[in-house]
């Protein structure tokens, strides 16, 4: 059974994670910076830097949110690099519009209400493909998965940074205590949406996470699929090719 944030309401997945981020989208950087105690700024960089020897031209930045990770990737990207954002929550995008226009990137980067699992782009036409935090969302991991080798070019390279799950004591026992009781606590006083914070947490323990995304990236036809946990496995960057 898929994972909702809203278990009441009998709109799809899709809608319903449309509905979560616009709830939460004016907090969301703030309480990614404070629930992570900054390490979300950390976990972006090390992903980016994945794409240092590729220096990619176009890129394509999935579930791009409040479009942190997409200005991050220019860091890396070549000299005239363009980035296209795409998310289904129309909210989050209006938050990472402001944010481009305060830093004076809207030349730089697009971005566009889109369907992840249907995206509007022609094949090949990305040297990287990038998503952070939002695999976990979709309502059909392959086919997200699919539409995303798709539009990459051969030779292109997928970066995806991803929460995954401690396996050692005493970090699991610690984690998952501060995952299912401080999380949702403080996600809900600061958001006003408890949904959101207890959807989190239940959305991280059933994704395939660790090898088993491994094994789900070379099923839909990448090429050399790679994993790299980050402090003591909270979150894991995934690369592959195609």
């Amino acid at each position: 059974m898929a994972v909702l944030p809203y278990k009441d309401n009998s709109a799809d997945k899709k809608s319903q994670v449309a509905q979560m981020f616009n709830s939460i989208a004016g907090k969301y950087d703030f309480l990614n910076h404070f629930l992570s105690v900054g390490t979300d700024i950390y976990w972006r960089r090390k992903a980016v830097d994945e794409l240092k020897a590729l220096r990619p031209a176009r890129i394509l930045d999935i579930a791009t949110g409040t479009a942190d990770f997409a200005i991050e990737t220019l860091r890396t990207a070549a000299p005239d690099a363009q980035v296209t954002g795409v998310d289904i929550s129309e909210g989050m995008l209006e938050v990472g519009r402001r944010k481009l226009a305060a830093k004076g990137l809207g030349n730089r980067i697009q971005l566009e209400l889109g369907d992840s699992e249907n995206l509007p782009f022609g094949d090949g036409e990305f040297d990287a493909v990038t998503a952070s935090f939002g695999v976990r969302n979709f309502a059909h991991l392959e086919k997200g998965l699919a539409e995303m080798r798709r539009v990459l070019r051969p030779g292109g390279k997928l970066v995806i940074l991803e929460f995954s799950k401690p396996t050692a004591f005493p970090l699991k026992q610690a984690y998952n205590f501060y995952f299912r009781r401080v999380l949702p606590v403080f996600g809900k006083l600061i958001s006003k949406d408890q949904s959101a914070y207890t959807y989190l947490p239940a959305s991280v323990q059933a994704f395939p996470d660790g090898t088993d995304f491994l094994a789900i990236l070379t099923k839909v036809g990448f090429k050399e699929p790679a994993w790299q946990p980050l402090t003591f496995g909270i979150s894991s960057i995934y690369t592959a090719q195609k």
